[in-house]
């Protein structure tokens, strides 16, 4: 009988059994994925709420500072290369503005990610109220090869 592990002759098996061994580790390795944190790198923001009835074209506010963020690196405020510094001083300076400015986010397509988050977080620390992400629809792909 093969019972034993060993030949058929009844001798005792002399390698050991790594099956528990293996069912151990294994479930050990789940255990270890299950408790990993998820790592997010994401930037929270409150948009505001679309409203059904937009306001008349004379009341919109025609006062408008638009950030681009471009590949090489570069942040535009109104198409003038600014730094980290300027642009949370021009955040100030908008904030003081009755009626406050819209601002206007537009990263170029290969912008860095880094780059945008790290502005992003600018803005948000700053307390901009009037805020939105512009130029978006450039890079929408379209279902059924439109």
């Amino acid at each position: 009988m093969a019972m034993t592990g060993g030949k058929d002759d009844g001798s005792p098996m002399m390698e050991m059994n790594t099956t528990p061994l293996i069912d151990v580790m294994l479930v050990l390795l789940i255990m270890f994925i299950i408790t990993i944190p998820v790592a997010t790198h994401s930037v929270d923001i409150d948009l505001p709420v679309p409203n059904p009835d937009p306001p008349p074209e004379d009341m919109i506010d025609p006062i408008k500072n638009k950030i681009v963020l471009t590949q090489a690196g570069e942040i535009l405020w109104n198409g003038d290369s600014i730094d980290d510094s300027e642009l949370v001083r021009n955040l100030e300076i908008t904030k003081t503005i009755d009626p406050e400015p819209e601002l206007q986010f537009e990263p170029e397509a290969l912008a860095s990610y880094d780059l945008s988050a790290r502005v992003l977080n600018i803005i948000k620390v700053s307390g901009v109220t009037k805020f939105g992400f512009v130029g978006n629809e450039k890079y929408r792909v379209f279902a059924g090869g439109e």
